[in-house]
C-alpha cells in the first residue's frame, strides 16, 4: 500500500476510534441521567431516552465496530400491509409465515446469506433479542420448523434464516407491524426500524395516509436515514393513491426517496405474488446487493443521520436532566425549611419561659416549699441565700416530679414541631409534580413521614431522657470541686440539676400579666440556688452548657427525621452535573463525527462476482404489459408503473441521497 494511502487509513482508523468513544461517552451519561422525577414534558424525555439508549445498543455501537458488514434493510408497515408475502415473493422461499390472524410476525424474521451469518450473533446487532434459528424452504415445501426450539412466552427473539439466494452483504429482516395491537410488537417493531441501514417501508391504498406510519416517516427523515416506500395492493385505476402519496411524500421531507408500486394480484399455489410485480422491488435490491460501494455509502449515510441525530437528542436531554436536579433541590430545600422552621419553635418554646407555666411551675413550687422561699426572697438577696442553704440542710427533697414535668413539656412541644414539620413537607410536596410522584411510590405517608407517632414518642423521650442526665452529670461535676458544699450536694443534687434545667427555660418573653410575675419568679429562685451553690459565672456557664446540649439532642431527632424526606430524594440519584456532563459528552460526539467524516479514505470501486439475482430481478426492465402479470391480477387498467432504475438514476437527486451523497 503506498504511504500516503497507509497514513490515511491509519487516521481514518483513529477517527473511528475517537467515534466509538464517543459514542460510548454519550450512552453511559444517559444511562446515568436517569429522569425519576415527574414533571412537564419527563414522560416524553424518558421515552426519548429509552429509544437513543435502545438504538446505540441496536445499532449504532455495532455498525461502528463492525466495518464491511452486512446492509441490514428492515421491512415494515402497517397492519395488513403484505410484508411478509412481498420478503416470501422477492425471495421465492417461504422464510417469513404471514396469516390471517394479526399481528402476524411475532417474531420478527431476519434472512441473509449463510456467509454472512456470524454477523448476527448476538453481541454484534439487536443484542437483547434472543436468537431462534429456522429452517429456509422452497415453494411449494412444507412449512419450515424451527431447529433451536421457540423462546418461552414474553421472550423476543430474532429468528435467523440463512439463504444463499440472498445476495451476500445484504439482509433482509421482516418487522411487526409499527400500528400492532400489542404494545410489545410496536415497540419491537420501533426497535427493529431504529437498528435499520435501510428501511422499506410497506402501505396500501387504504391505509397509506394513516397517523402512525408518518409520524415514523418523518422521524426517520429528520435524521436522514435512508428508506424506500412500497405501495401495496394497489387496484387498477389507482393512480391518484400514487399522486396523494407522493405528494405526502414530499411534504414530509421524502420526495427524493424511491416509491415502487404493487398492484393487487392474486397470490399463486406458493402463496407468492407474481414475479412481475415484484419486479422492481427485486432488481432495486439486487442491485444493491452486488454493490459494495452502494451498501457502504447507504450505511453511512444513515449512520451519519443517527449520530447528528443523538447529538442534538443528548442536549435535549440535558435539559430535562438539568430540570430534574432543579426539582430534587426544590423537593431537598421544601424539607430543609420545613425543619429549620421545627428547630427555630422548639427554640423558642424552650427559651421564652413557657416552659415555666402549668404542671412544669406547679411541680417546682411543690418541690421547693415556694411560698416559704419567695417571701425570704422578698426580703433581699443575702436572705435569700440564706434560705436556700437552709433548705439544702434539711435533707434532700424528691425533684423526680420536677424532671418528669420538664420531660412532658418538651416531649409535647417536640412533637408539635416535627409533625408540623412532616405536615408542611407533605403539603409541598403534594402540590409539586415531582414531590407528589415520590409521595406515591413510597405509598400513603411513607418516605416523608418517617416513623409512627409512637416510635418517635419513644425517641423523643429517650433524648430528653439522655438530656436530663447530661444535667444532673453536669452540675455533679462542677460541684466535685466545691468540697465545701458537699454536704449539699449530696443531699440535692437532682434538685440542683432541676434548678438548672429551669433556668435554661427561664426567659419571660412570650408570657402576658400574672404569668410573668410566677414564671419569672420561679426561673430568678432557680438560678439563685444554683448561685448559693456555684456561684454567679458557674451558673451562665453551667446554664450555655445545658442549653447547647439540649439543642443538640433535639436537633439530631429533627436532623433524623428530615433525613427520611431528603433520603427519599437522594435514592433517585438525581445528580446536580448530569445534564453539563451530557452536554460535555455530546459536544466531543460532535467534534469525533466531524474528524471522522473527514478522515473517511475515498473507497475505490471495488470488484465484486456475480450476486444471486433476488426473484423477479430479471423482470424489472419489462413493462407492466409484458410481464405475464395474471389477468385475474385486474381489470385491463394497469396501476400507474413506477420509474425504472435507469430513469431513476436521471432524477436529479434520487442515487445522490439514497446512496448518502447530496440531496
Amino acid at each position: 500500500m503506498p504511504e500516503g494511502d497507509e497514513e490515511s487509513t491509519d487516521a481514518a482508523a483513529q477517527a473511528r476510534g475517537r467515534l466509538i468513544s464517543a459514542v460510548d461517552v454519550v450512552r453511559g451519561r444517559l444511562t446515568a441521567a436517569a429522569l425519576p422525577l415527574e414533571g412537564t414534558g419527563v414522560s416524553e424525555a424518558r421515552a426519548r431516552r429509552h429509544e437513543v439508549l435502545a438504538q446505540i445498543d441496536d445499532y449504532l455501537l455495532p455498525r461502528l465496530r463492525s466495518d464491511g458488514a452486512p446492509l441490514l434493510v428492515v421491512v415494515g408497515g402497517s397492519t395488513g400491509a403484505g410484508k411478509s408475502t412481498l420478503v416470501n415473493s422477492v425471495l421465492g422461499a417461504m422464510l417469513s409465515s404471514p396469516g390471517v390472524l394479526r399481528p402476524t410476525t411475532r417474531s420478527p424474521v431476519l434472512v441473509h446469506h449463510p456467509a454472512d451469518a456470524p454477523w448476527f450473533a448476538p453481541e454484534r446487532v439487536l443484542p437483547t433479542l434472543t436468537r431462534v434459528h429456522t429452517s429456509a424452504v422452497a415453494a411449494g415445501e412444507p412449512p419450515a420448523t424451527d431447529r433451536d426450539g421457540t423462546p418461552a412466552p414474553g421472550v423476543r427473539a430474532l429468528r435467523l434464516a440463512p439463504f444463499a439466494g440472498m445476495p451476500p452483504g445484504l439482509a433482509l429482516l421482516d418487522a411487526p407491524d409499527i400500528d400492532s395491537v400489542e404494545v410489545a410488537n410496536r415497540e419491537l417493531a420501533a426497535q427493529l426500524l431504529a437498528a435499520a441501514d435501510l428501511w422499506l417501508f410497506v402501505t396500501t391504498g387504504a391505509r397509506y395516509a394513516d397517523a402512525v406510519p408518518w409520524d415514523l416517516l418523518g422521524a426517520a427523515a429528520a435524521r436522514h436515514a435512508q428508506l424506500a416506500l412500497v405501495l401495496d395492493r394497489v387496484d387498477p385505476g389507482s393512480e391518484a393513491v400514487v399522486a396523494d402519496l407522493q405528494r405526502m411524500m414530499r411534504e414530509h421531507g421524502l420526495g427524493d426517496a424511491p416509491l415502487f408500486v404493487i398492484p393487487e394480484a392474486r397470490l399463486d399455489e406458493n402463496g407468492l405474488l407474481p414475479e412481475g410485480a415484484v419486479a422492481d422491488v427485486s432488481g432495486w435490491l439486487t442491485d444493491l446487493g452486488g454493490s459494495a460501494d452502494a451498501r457502504d455509502d447507504v450505511a453511512l449515510a444513515t449512520r451519519d443521520g443517527v449520530v447528528d441525530d443523538l447529538v442534538e437528542a443528548a442536549r435535549r436531554l440535558a435539559d430535562a436532566a438539568d430540570a430534574q436536579a432543579a426539582s430534587a433541590a426544590r423537593l431537598r430545600q421544601i424539607v430543609e425549611a420545613a425543619y429549620a422552621e421545627a428547630a427555630s419553635h422548639i427554640s423558642e418554646a424552650t427559651t421564652d419561659g413557657a416552659m415555666l407555666r402549668g404542671e412544669v411551675l406547679s411541680r417546682w413550687q411543690d418541690f421547693v416549699g415556694a411560698s416559704t422561699v419567695m417571701r425570704s426572697m422578698e426580703r433581699g438577696v443575702s436572705r435569700a441565700r440564706d434560705a436556700v442553704v437552709s433548705f439544702f440542710r434539711g435533707g434532700e427533697p424528691d425533684a423526680q416530679p420536677v424532671e418528669l414535668a420538664i420531660a412532658h413539656g418538651l416531649e409535647a412541644i417536640t412533637i408539635d414541631a416535627i409533625e408540623t414539620a412532616r405536615e408542611r413537607v407533605r403539603s409541598a410536596w403534594r402540590s409539586d409534580p415531582a414531590g407528589s410522584g415520590i409521595l406515591v411510590d413510597a405509598g400513603a405517608t411513607a418516605g416523608v413521614t418517617g416513623v409512627s407517632t409512637a416510635e418517635l414518642r419513644s425517641a423523643i423521650g429517650a433524648q430528653i431522657r439522655a438530656w436530663q442526665g447530661d444535667v444532673l452529670a453536669i452540675v455533679q461535676e462542677q460541684g466535685a470541686d466545691r468540697r465545701g458544699l458537699a454536704r449539699g450536694l449530696s443531699f440535692g443534687v437532682n434538685g440542683l440539676g432541676v434548678a438548672l434545667m429551669l433556668v435554661v427555660f427561664g426567659s419571660t418573653g412570650g408570657l402576658t400579666g400574672i404569668e410573668v410575675g410566677v414564671a419569672g419568679g420561679t426561673a430568678i429562685l432557680a438560678q439563685k440556688v444554683l448561685e448559693a451553690v456555684f456561684g454567679d459565672d458557674a451558673v451562665r456557664r453551667l446554664a450555655s452548657e445545658a442549653s447547647d446540649r439540649l439543642t443538640r439532642r433535639l436537633g439530631s431527632l429533627l436532623e433524623a427525621d428530615a433525613s427520611i424526606a431528603s433520603t427519599a430524594v437522594a435514592a433517585l440519584a438525581v445528580s446536580d452535573s448530569a445534564g453539563d456532563e451530557l452536554r460535555d459528552a455530546a459536544a466531543e460526539l460532535q467534534r469525533a463525527a466531524a474528524q471522522e467524516r473527514l478522515a473517511r479514505v475515498a473507497r475505490s470501486a471495488r470488484g465484486t462476482s456475480p450476486a444471486p439475482a433476488l426473484r423477479g430481478a430479471h423482470l424489472r426492465a419489462v413493462g407492466m404489459a409484458e410481464r405475464g402479470i395474471p389477468s385475474d391480477a385486474g381489470d385491463a387498467a394497469t396501476p400507474a408503473p413506477i420509474p425504472t432504475p435507469a430513469q431513476e438514476r436521471r432524477r436529479p437527486g434520487f442515487w445522490r441521497r439514497l446512496l448518502g451523497g447530496e440531496g
